[in-house]
């Protein structure tokens, strides 16, 4: 009779275990992400020209269209992962120099916790040497050289 008491406070447990997992998953999927991706080239010499950067980001289900930016505009857009979570936006550069890059901006499996450390925001820098990451606006990485 204990064995059939322990095995159904197990049981009970385990029940009430998978439902407060199932009720904080479902609370991350109510989440907005935020991806800001600035132009953060440098002014081309000698006469101080502004290049043009032009980015195209899209995820299988939302194109978020081609937008042409000037330096320092910023990119952005806001976004639920979806129920699988599978989201993916993936984004092309390029830019004056003949330079161009594809990149993800967020992949759900590596930037849904990342991301969450600064107000739920992946932030992407656009700089001469490369494509950079940062997760709390002050520490920079160049995630995609050119």
């Amino acid at each position: 009779m204990a064995d059939l008491k322990n095995i159904v406070l197990v049981i009970l447990a385990s029940c009430l275990l998978a439902i407060a997992i199932a009720i904080g998953e479902e609370d991350m999927l109510l989440i907005n992400y935020h991806i800001h991706i600035t132009n953060d080239l440098p002014l081309l010499s000698p006469a101080n020209d502004v290049p043009t950067l032009y980015l195209h980001c899209k995820s299988k289900d939302d194109d978020i269209g081609l937008k042409a930016m000037r330096v320092w505009d910023d990119y952005t857009w806001t976004f639920k992962v979806n129920v699988l979570r599978t989201t993916l936006f993936s984004c092309n550069a390029r830019w004056t120099k003949g330079k161009q890059r594809h990149f993800d901006a967020f992949v759900a499996s590596r930037d849904e916790e990342r991301c969450q450390k600064y107000h739920n925001s992946c932030m992407w820098s656009v700089r001469s040497d490369g494509i950079y990451f940062s997760n709390n606006n002050s520490t920079w990485t160049n995630t995609y050289p050119w």
